[in-house]
């Protein structure tokens, strides 16, 4: 008889459909996984409340924890708080960097949001360089800024702050 894999580590090894480069645990996606009597219940924030890859978190979750034997998946989000780029974990902004991906800024305190489109230095995650320029505001996803290097000239995509 083969022993059940624990549910919280079946669950930190999804990965994000958008960025598979990041775990939903990496991202701060993946809040809470409680098991009672072999039913399994996992809490997730969405980056935003309107992620179109929400669907599929839940699925991948789902279908990985029946796999791993559980006979009862309940998938929960949660809205409140509201899920912050400051989630993401020091291994996922390592990651990020590693893949080309400029991880967002720390942020301490709450961030202005206004009309204006924001004033940063964003760190080209190829040769470091602070010389960026922003091209596009939304990139292959709704969280991601198109960036180019002003120093090596090369295009990279960028998290942005929330």
């Amino acid at each position: 008889m083969s022993v059940q894999p624990d549910a919280r580590t079946v669950a930190e090894q999804v990965l994000d459909p958008e960025l598979p480069v990041l775990t939903l645990a990496d991202l701060g996606v993946l809040r809470d996984v409680s098991e009672t009597d072999g039913a399994v219940t996992v809490t997730i924030t969405p980056t935003y409340s309107g992620c179109p890859a929400l669907d599929e978190m839940r699925a991948d979750l789902r279908h990985k924890l029946l796999d791993a034997g559980y006979k009862k998946v309940e998938i929960r989000t949660a809205l409140s708080p509201a899920w912050s780029t400051d989630w993401i974990s020091d291994d996922g902004r390592r990651k990020l960097e590693e893949h080309g991906i400029a991880p967002p800024q720390r942020k301490a305190g709450p961030v202005v949001l206004n009309l204006e489109p924001p004033r940063q230095q964003v760190r080209c995650p190829r040769c470091g360089s602070t010389r960026t320029t922003e091209l596009s505001r939304f990139s292959s996803t709704a969280c991601k800024a198109l960036r180019r290097c002003d120093a090596c000239r090369e295009p990279f995509e960028h998290v942005k702050e929330i």
